[in-house]
This record gives C-alpha cells, sequence and structure tokens, in this order.
C-alpha cells in the first residue's frame, strides 16, 4: 500500500487534548490494553497528518512528536486504527502474529502478499479480515530466531486454513504496511530491535523435553515471544511422519556443506550448464572468458534447493526430511571449495574433457583462462539429472515482478486515464421502439442500458419463443424496425418481403438490429471534468509509420482531438520526447476542419504510443501502424 510515495501530504497539525483522549480510548478498546499503557502509544504531542496513496486512497496517519508514525486509517472518515511497526517494536505482542523466512521479507517489503505457503508458524484462531503482524524467522547457528513485527496486515484466510493437510496455495495475509515503506520512511527510519532466540516448543520427535527447554526461556525476550504460546508449533513445510523416534529436526540444527561437498555441487552445477545454456551456444560465441563462464553460466546453474541434491555429510546417519534442510545456495561458491580458485576448478573440469581451456597470452596482462569449447556429450552430462536452478528461480522471481509493476501501471493508467464511451441515440426506424418502451428519445444510451431497455420490453409484452427460448417473437413494433429499409436498397419490394419473411430473431442478432437503427454518439470524460459528447462514431487514433521524400521516415499522428489532445501541446511535447523535429499541419487530402496531423521525424510509433498512453488514453483507442518497412 505505501510501497510508493505519499500523495497529497498536509501539514501534520498537533491533536487538541479531548481528539487525543478519543484516540486513548479508542486504542485500548480496539487492542485491550490497560489505559495507562495507551499513553506509550498515543503519546502527549502526538501529531496528526492527511495523504493519500498511490492509488488514491484517503487517510489519516499519527505521528509521535519525533516524527515516527504510529496509527494510520485509510478510507474516508475510517475509525479502523492500524499499528505501524513502530508502535510494534514497542509492543510486540499488540496483535496476534505469523512468521515467515527469512528469504521472503524483501518480497514483502517490495509491495507482495504474504502466500499461504510462506508461513512458518501462526498464532491460533485467526479469523478472516484480523489485524495481524509478520515477523521473520531465521536459525542462525542452529537457535531459531524471531525478529520484531516487520509488516502488518489482515488475514486473507482463516487459520484453520494454514494448518497442514489445509489449503496449501493463494494469499494468507493481505499486506497493509511494511519495514522500509514509504510509511516508515516518514519517520526516523530506524531498524527494527535485534533479533532474538525463541523456543519453538516443537514436538516433532514425540518427545516431551521440549516443554522442559521452554521453561528456561531468557526472560529478556519475553516481551518478544510471549505471544508464542498459542503457537501453532509445527513447521508447516515439513510433510513427513510425526512420530518417528530417530527423526531429528532440522530447524534445531544448522547443516552445512564441507568443502569437497561443496566442490560436487560446483561440478554438478557444470554439468547442468553444459545440458541447457551452453548445449545452445554456437561455435562463434567461443572464447569465453573464465569469469564470464562462472557468473553468465555455472553460478546460475546452482541447485535452488541444494539438499535435495546432495544431502549434507552431517545430516548423514540421521532420518531427516531434505526440504527441511535450509542452505542458502548462493553458499556454493569457489572460495568455500576445495578448489579456492575459479581456474583450478576449470582445469579440474577441463582434464576430464567437459571443456577446452586455453591460457591467456603473456603479453596480455590478464589472468583470465579463456574456454574455447564445451562437450555436452560427455558421459557424466548425458546421465545428469536435471534439478531446479537459481538462475530459473530469480529469472521467474523478476519476470513476476516485472508483470506485477506493468499491471499496476496499467490499473494506474486506467484510473486517472481518459474514459471513452460509445452511445447511441434513438433515430429514423428505432424511434418507435423507444417509443413502445417508454424511454426517452433525446437521451444517449450506452450498449448496456440499451439491452436493459430491450429484455425488459420483451418481458412486459411476453415475446420471448415459446418453442425456442433463444428466440424472440417480432411485434409489429419491433419487425417495423429491424425490416426497415436501410440506406442504399431502392425496391420497395425487398422491404415488405422482409416483413413477411421475419418472425423471430434471436436475441443478440435483434440488438444489434436495433442499435444499426439508431444514431451513433460517443462521450470522452476527462479526469475531473464532465462527459463531452459529440454526434459521430469515435475512431481510434491513428499512429502510422512511413517514408516520405526519398528514405526520410516519420510518424504521423491523426484523429487525436476526440480525446481532448491539443495538436500543438502535443507537438512540442514529442520535440521533447523525440529529440526530433516535429510539425502541425491539416491532414492532406481532406477537407478544412476534419482535423489536423502531428509529423514527428523518425520511426517513433513506440514512443508516440507511450506518449498517449500517459495521457490518459486507453490502449484499445490507439492504432499503431509501421509502413516504414527495414533499412
Amino acid at each position: 500500500m505505501f510501497k510508493k510515495p505519499l500523495g497529497n501530504l498536509k501539514t501534520s497539525a498537533p491533536l487538541r487534548n479531548s481528539e487525543r483522549k478519543k484516540l486513548k480510548q479508542r486504542v485500548s478498546s480496539s487492542f485491550s490494553i490497560q489505559n495507562e499503557d495507551s499513553d506509550v502509544l498515543v503519546p502527549e504531542g502526538i501529531l496528526s497528518v492527511k495523504f493519500s496513496t498511490h492509488l488514491n486512497e484517503l487517510g489519516v496517519a499519527y505521528l509521535a512528536p519525533e516524527g515516527n508514525p504510529l496509527w494510520f486509517t485509510i478510507g474516508k472518515g475510517s475509525e479502523d486504527l492500524i499499528p505501524t511497526v513502530y508502535t510494534l517494536w514497542k509492543s510486540p505482542k499488540l496483535l496476534p502474529f505469523l512468521s515467515t523466512p527469512k528469504a521472503v521479507v524483501p518480497i514483502l517489503v517490495g509491495g507482495a502478499d504474504l502466500m499461504i505457503p510462506g508461513v512458518v508458524h501462526h498464532t491460533s484462531n485467526l479469523s478472516q479480515g484480523q489485524l495481524v503482524s509478520v515477523c521473520k524467522y531465521e536459525r542462525c547457528d542452529g537457535i531459531p530466531t524471531l525478529s520484531s513485527p516487520l509488516a502488518v496486515g489482515r488475514m486473507a484466510v482463516s487459520s484453520d486454513q494454514l494448518v497442514d493437510g489445509g489449503k496449501e496455495k493463494g494469499k494468507a495475509v493481505l499486506v497493509l504496511h511494511t519495514w522500509k515503506d514509504h510509511l516508515w520512511g516518514l519517520g526516523s527510519k530506524e531498524e527494527p530491535p535485534a533479533d532474538v532466540p525463541i523456543q519453538t516448543g516443537a514436538n516433532t520427535a514425540g518427545s516431551t523435553e521440549d516443554t522442559d527447554e521452554s521453561q528456561d526461556q531468557p526472560a529478556s525476550v519475553n516481551s518478544v515471544t510471549e505471544s508464542l504460546e498459542d503457537l501453532s508449533t509445527n513447521d508447516r513445510r515439513s510433510s513427513g511422519p510425526k512420530d518417528h523416534g530417530n527423526v531429528q529436526s532440522s530447524q534445531n540444527v544448522t547443516y552445512t556443506y564441507t568443502p569437497d561437498e561443496v566442490s560436487t555441487l560446483l561440478y554438478k552445477s557444470l554439468l547442468q550448464a553444459l545440458a541447457t545454456s551452453l548445449s545452445n551456444l554456437q561455435p562463434s560465441s567461443f572464447p569465453i572468458t573464465s569469469t564470464v563462464f562462472n557468473t553468465s553460466h555455472i553460478l546460475p546453474s546452482r541447485p535452488n534447493f541444494p539438499s535435495l541434491v546432495l544431502l549434507p555429510s552431517a545430516a548423514s546417519g540421521i532420518v531427516v526430511d531434505p526440504r527441511e534442510i535450509d542452505i542458502d545456495p548462493r553458499e556454493i561458491s569457489i572460495k568455500s571449495s576445495s578448489y579456492k580458485s575459479l581456474t583450478a576448478f576449470l582445469k579440474s573440469a577441463d582434464k576430464a574433457g567437459l571443456i577446452t581451456t586455453k591460457a591467456p597470452s603473456k603479453n596480455s596482462g590478464s589472468s583470465d583462462l579463456f574456454i574455447t569449447s564445451v562437450n555436452p556429450k560427455h558421459l557424466d552430462v548425458e546421465r545428469h539429472k536435471p534439478y531446479v536452478t537459481l538462475g530459473e528461480v530469480e529469472a521467474k522471481s523478476a519476470k513476476k515482478a516485472k508483470r506485477e509493476e506493468m499491471a499496476e501501471k496499467e490499473r494506474e493508467r486506467e484510473k486517472t486515464g481518459l474514459d471513452v464511451q460509445e452511445l447511441w441515440k434513438p433515430h429514423g426506424p428505432s424511434v418507435g421502439v423507444f417509443e413502445a418502451m417508454g424511454a426517452s428519445l433525446s437521451n444517449l444510451y450506452s450498449l448496456h442500458e440499451i439491452r436493459e431497455l430491450i429484455d425488459a420490453y420483451i418481458t412486459s409484452q411476453d415475446l420471448v419463443n415459446k418453442y425456442e427460448r433463444a428466440y424472440i417473437n417480432l411485434d409489429p413494433t419491433l419487425l417495423s424496425c429491424v425490416s426497415a429499409k436501410s440506406q442504399g436498397k431502392s425496391k420497395k419490394g425487398a422491404e415488405d418481403n422482409a416483413q413477411q419473411e421475419v418472425e423471430f430473431m434471436r436475441r443478440d442478432e435483434l440488438m444489434i438490429k436495433i442499435v444499426d437503427k439508431m444514431q451513433s454518439w460517443y462521450g470522452v470524460v476527462a479526469e475531473g471534468k464532465e462527459m463531452v459528447t459529440k454526434k459521430g462514431q469515435i475512431k481510434p487514433i491513428d499512429v502510422t509509420t512511413k517514408v516520405r521524400q526519398g528514405r526520410k521516415a516519420c510518424t504521423l499522428i491523426t484523429g487525436f482531438e476526440p480525446f481532448h489532445i491539443d495538436a500543438d501541446e502535443m507537438s512540442e511535447d514529442l520535440r521533447k520526447v523525440c529529440a526530433g523535429a516535429t510539425s502541425v499541419s491539416p491532414i492532406p487530402g481532406r477537407p478544412a476542419g476534419s482535423g489536423m496531423e502531428v509529423l514527428v521525424q523518425g520511426k517513433q510509433g513506440k514512443a508516440v504510443v507511450d506518449y498517449l498512453l500517459g495521457k490518459g488514453v486507453p490502449k484499445k483507442w490507439i492504432e499503431a501502424h509501421d509502413r516504414a518497412g527495414k533499412k
């Protein structure tokens, strides 16, 4: 909600004593806290400031005297108070919470909602729509830790859909505000308190020892972890048997790879690259420097879930689910391997027959090897079992983020853009139908309104065919309209024959016939202005790139006047955007007053379309044509 800067930010003003008392009462009643405790959360000198989000939602933020936002509301006149992360850092158990892995937190900060598979723990008995906080769950040196709340949102589902065997896809929390967003940025931008160790009370091994351990939890962290009392203690990502005496929970153990195991994983990464990206390279792509070879092919081919490819030796002899072993694939690097240097690793691969390398010339001043060829038909490559790579996951995430960004831009453009409506007015043969319907003959109607009037008339006159309900029986009024002679038909007998032959018609066809007999109009509504209607059929703006005067390409724009775009203003804007000459002139070959033509030098079709979209013109009302051909 606050991933973009706040708009219409007014000057903050201190609350009067009476207003502060009311705010304290709202906090006390909404969050069941003592009145004296609310003094910390609603301090003396608290300020209020009005703002709007990038979605044009109105809101009010309440700021501490030092400027940190403590509470906010969304919606005009809303009484629904929502605490900020600054407030939750003062009172971590103010809201029930969910925990999520460290890797998910940057995604939430980027504006995404928390998905169900990303929930590790959660407070019990959560209802849909309930306010919750989101904390980071991480294991540091084998000790599970929990951060202070880093996000605030509303439950998208109830907590019974988060347990094992429940719904495993979809959104868990609709995030409203996060650490590092623009609401947080109004304050001091301080970092959250340090993570604290917790005792999960997990009983995955079927023993009761954890209960005793939880009693030894340090008192200094009780203020943060007291809300764990009602926590759903089982890690949701575990899907294995629950009652194996020799099962060890990976939550309490940190697994790492030995240098030899890292070397094995790097070798598998090279095999993965040879089986995929390197196998498609043309011979002309070589030679490749070792640095580029490593960063472009080997590193992206590292397994995204290393434990599924190679189980750490530390887990040998223990029945453990590999999916529970959380090892960052980025830790698989040359420095962590037994090779220690990229050159040694590549020479080893050369010796194995996977690649061919060449040392740099003595005069080049470079220490990078050159890879001159690869062998994707090597026996090890053919035996290699493919897996999900780190590069694939990162590329998918980047693609999704880009799609969401483009969708957000499109939503903003639609919200602030022009509203173009096609309208029709009763005219000629259709007048009799609208008189029979009891509708005004001077009004302009949209397709939806025309359809509603026709449906109401059909129902009132009981015109649905009893034998074929998809058809409508035509009474004299409808028959007179749909059978009326169109322009261009001159024989009188054709109309009489049509009236004799047509007795019924499909509903959608009847609609088309009636609209065809009406007069076309259109309306364009600019933001903050009333609709301007004009007679005629609106046509898309034409953006055509063609060659003029020999080999000089130019881009011509016509038909923009109905969309409230001034020719001279657009010409000047495009001159700056396209960094080229522009001109305005009457459309050649058309009568005076038919409109203007804006010419932009060069092939600027895309730039012009982007400009028109930025002016609020819907995409469906822009037609781009490239008739310049290739140079």
